[in-house]
């Protein structure tokens, strides 16, 4: 099963753990995106929402492409993507580190800044 991923920030992203380097800044809009043609339910979960996948569920758009938007304040977050149920890094996160569990969580760096950037859905560009 083919997955491919794309997040994209208000400025950028990499995620990392929550830590406020613009404390009482106003949150910027975040778009999570994923790709999957077989999955049943998308969700993301991470520092930003305390590893809650029930509080940030992706939406289907057609095609396998789920996608949703979240606000978040300024900061690093640490993140994975959990596809029907399975925990895993987002395919097109730049960055990432160990966790805990053995696995990897993805990186999400958010500026205050309101000029997007976009990481790649896949190695194709798509």
């Amino acid at each position: 099963m083919k997955h491919s991923s794309h997040s994209s920030v208000a400025e950028h992203g990499h995620p990392s753990t929550a830590t406020r380097s613009e404390a009482g800044s106003k949150s910027v809009p975040v778009r999570f995106e994923f790709k999957d043609p077989t999955a049943l339910s998308v969700a993301v979960a991470g520092s930003f929402n305390d590893w809650d996948p029930k509080r940030h569920p992706l939406h289907p758009d057609g095609d396998g492409r789920w996608t949703r938007e979240a606000r978040l304040s300024p900061g690093q977050y640490e993140y994975c993507m959990v596809i029907d149920g399975h925990w895993m890094p987002d395919p097109g996160a730049k960055d990432s580190r160990p966790n805990p569990f053995g696995g990897r969580n993805s990186l999400l760096t958010v500026s205050g800044h309101r000029n997007g950037a976009s990481l790649p859905s896949d190695a194709s560009g798509h």
